[in-house]
């Protein structure tokens, strides 16, 4: 007997927008489209009676735009949201804050608002329209109460600090350190709960890979930027690692290192490429960081689809002192990459996500 289809509501005010996405699904043995909405007004009444498992919405529409419709919805009505958002700076921004107000996901449209050449992500879309029909409402529940908590610094539920503990040996908070994270679904809220939690006194560099396309991770750095004590940006060819300060590699490059002399600095590569699709990939960041010695790692693996990370992070375990943490499932809006990571059994902590960042400095001078 074949499992019930999830229920899709595609909204977006643009007629031939609603089709071509309708006609994304018609051959899809999980996924029913049940009903459109023209805008944000008309999503919300949708969804009251349609009462889908999954949304997508474009972020950009007249009357109430994606964001305000999103805010609403994950208040009164919460499901899980995929953005349409166009590459546009204020399209990308538009994404970044949709994602802080509970949105799963997004996928940039090729070309503007109305996109003829949408078939082009049409196998990104369908895809992250499935994953994210399977995502628990307790899950969205919760990670809308975290982001709302972060504030008054009240947090649901103490960790379940580290179910595996393979204790690390001769590990001295004296030698020079370097942070790497790895996340992609869901990563934007998940590294906005870390970094904001980081000190600026931070006696080690961060080098973070999130999944997402070129331009979106330029508004994330900027975002994360405004609200952290330590120094965010984009990650350039040939910028300094500094202590307390994050790199973000930008989307459509692998970030690696170089060293000189004592320096250490930043290569973008757009050559090798992608790894099971991802460009950057955490498995080439991790894979870079074995080659060099001198420093200690402290490796993060948080939520995301698929499993990229365990590769490298075995490569990483055989050179030098590291220390993996991973994100519980608890709080993992997809528990991928950290299941995938913890089944090396190469992971020292599992943690939720609100003790991230004290687990981080814990290893550090």
């Amino acid at each position: 007997m074949s499992l019930q289809k999830k229920k899709l509501l595609i909204v977006d005010d643009s007629a031939f927008m609603r089709k071509l996405i309708t006609d994304f699904f018609k051959d899809s043995k999980d996924i029913e489209v049940v009903g459109i909405a023209r805008n944000g007004k008309d999503a919300i009444q949708k969804i009251k009676t349609l009462q889908p498992d999954v949304v997508t919405m474009d972020v950009e529409m007249p009357e109430m735009n994606g964001i305000e419709a999103l805010k609403e919805i994950m208040s009164k009505t919460p499901v899980a949201v995929v953005m349409l958002s166009s590459t546009t700076q204020k399209g990308t921004e538009s994404t970044l804050l949709a994602m802080e107000h509970g949105a799963v996901d997004f996928v940039a449209k090729p070309s503007g608002t109305i996109s003829l050449d949408l078939h082009k992500i049409k196998e990104e879309l369908v895809q992250k329209v499935e994953n994210a029909a399977n995502i628990s409402l307790v899950k969205l529940n919760r990670q809308k109460q975290v982001s709302s908590k972060v504030e008054t610094g009240s947090l649901l539920h103490k960790t379940t600090h580290a179910t595996t503990s393979n204790k690390v040996n001769n590990w001295n908070k004296n030698n020079k350190k370097i942070v790497l994270i790895g996340t992609s679904t869901g990563g934007p809220r998940a590294l906005q709960e870390v970094i904001t939690k980081l000190p600026k006194t931070l006696k080690a560099p961060v080098l973070i890979v999130q999944h997402m396309p070129a331009g979106f991770t330029k508004s994330l750095a900027d975002r994360l930027n405004q609200l952290s004590e330590i120094e965010v940006k984009e990650a350039a060819d040939g910028d300094i690692l500094r202590n307390g300060h994050a790199y973000i590699a930008p989307g459509g490059y692998h970030l690696r290192l170089k060293k000189t002399g004592s320096v250490y600095t930043i290569v973008l590569d757009n050559v090798e490429p992608p790894r099971v699709g991802h460009r950057p990939a955490v498995d080439v960041l991790f894979e870079d960081n074995s080659k060099f010695n001198d420093f200690d790692k402290i490796a993060v693996i948080m939520t995301g689809m698929g499993s990229d990370g365990s590769l490298g992070l075995q490569k990483l375990k055989k050179t030098g002192n590291v220390v993996a943490i991973a994100e519980s499932a608890n709080t993992c809006i997809v528990y991928g990459m950290p299941k995938a990571a913890v089944e090396t059994n190469l992971v020292n902590e599992v943690v939720d996500l609100d003790n991230i960042a004290q687990a981080i400095i814990q290893y550090l001078p």
